[in-house]
């Protein structure tokens, strides 16, 4: 494949709406949005606002057969992410590129032990949060696909060209680090360290920047990444707090993660995405993580309380 042309977009929520709205402006003919039967009567009478604007995509249910893409973009909540890697199958041709724009840092590893390595690349969404209220998705356009390939794996670096080409076709804004692996983690110690204790503590952005006791917490449950990282082969760790810590103050102050929107709107977090995947690394590396094992317990009770009130 030299030119992508047919894209899959797969879970609409507060980042998947941003790029297909982008990708849907530039050639609606193009974009397919994967959904099931009940999705795709709700989004059929109750459209998705974005920005104000409702917008309408061309849908298509996991059993057609009839479209092939040349990238697929996974941009659903982890629990729903086995669903997606089964209800692609139809659309995954041999040189399909897929991105998963997914927190963490296992969701590749999940697709790749169904359709390989070789066209699979590593990739996250960093930049101001997409604010979600029902249907209705808000975004002030800051924000990029960061993407490449995670060198331990047999990816073709061909795909990074071809993705760059269609993403400036499609005024879509990104970085290729050089160190994708890196950068990997370094979004993965945001996520670990600011989503959680702002769903359990109810703190903004602004609210996290602004209190010197948080930003030593913030600091604490870094550490426990960045030890992690480092027993997982990632170089140039000694980096990776302050550079979070530069990352994180780019954020809008009256922004809130989206673990925190999670908890208010009372649906399921990536607790076990952020929490659980450094608990297991850490058992699995001889490394003690106990402050991500009191939020993921804290979380945990948090979920358990939302039929309580």
């Amino acid at each position: 494949m030299k030119e992508i042309k047919n894209i899959l977009i797969c879970g609409i929520g507060a980042v998947g709406s941003i790029y297909a709205n982008k990708i849907n402006k530039y050639d609606n003919t193009s974009l397919k949005v994967l959904v099931d039967k009940r999705r795709l009567e709700n989004y059929t009478k109750n459209p998705k606002i974005f920005n104000g604007k409702p917008i309408s995509f061309e849908y298509i249910l996991p059993e057609n057969t009839e479209f092939k893409a040349d990238l697929i973009i996974i941009a659903t909540k982890f629990d729903g992410l086995k669903d997606v890697i089964n209800n692609i199958t139809n659309f995954v041709k041999e040189d399909t590129i897929i991105m998963s724009l997914l927190n963490g840092v296992t969701s590749e590893e999940i697709i790749a032990e169904k359709y390989g390595w070789e066209h699979t690349l590593i990739s996250y969404f960093i930049g101001h949060s997409a604010m979600r209220d029902g249907n209705k998705i808000t975004h002030d356009g800051v924000g990029d696909i960061v993407f490449g390939i995670n060198n331990n794996k047999n990816t073709d670096k061909t795909d990074i060209e071809i993705v760059k080409n269609f993403f400036d076709k499609a005024k879509i804004s990104y970085k290729t680090p050089d160190d994708m692996l890196y950068a990997y983690w370094l979004k993965f110690m945001l996520n670990v360290s600011a989503n959680q204790p702002s769903s359990i503590m109810r703190l903004t952005f602004g609210q996290m920047q602004n209190n010197p006791e948080f930003l030593k917490f913030f600091k604490k449950i870094a550490q426990e990444v960045q030890a992690i990282a480092k027993a997982e082969g990632v170089q140039n760790t000694e980096l990776m707090i302050d550079e979070a810590f530069v990352s994180f103050n780019k954020m809008i102050p009256n922004g809130k993660t989206s673990m925190l929107q999670d908890v208010e709107a009372k649906r399921k977090t990536e607790v076990e995405m952020f929490a659980g995947t450094i608990i297991e690394l850490g058992k699995k590396h001889n490394i003690q993580t106990p402050y991500n094992q009191i939020m993921k317990e804290m979380v945990e009770v948090i979920e358990e309380n939302y039929n309580n009130n």
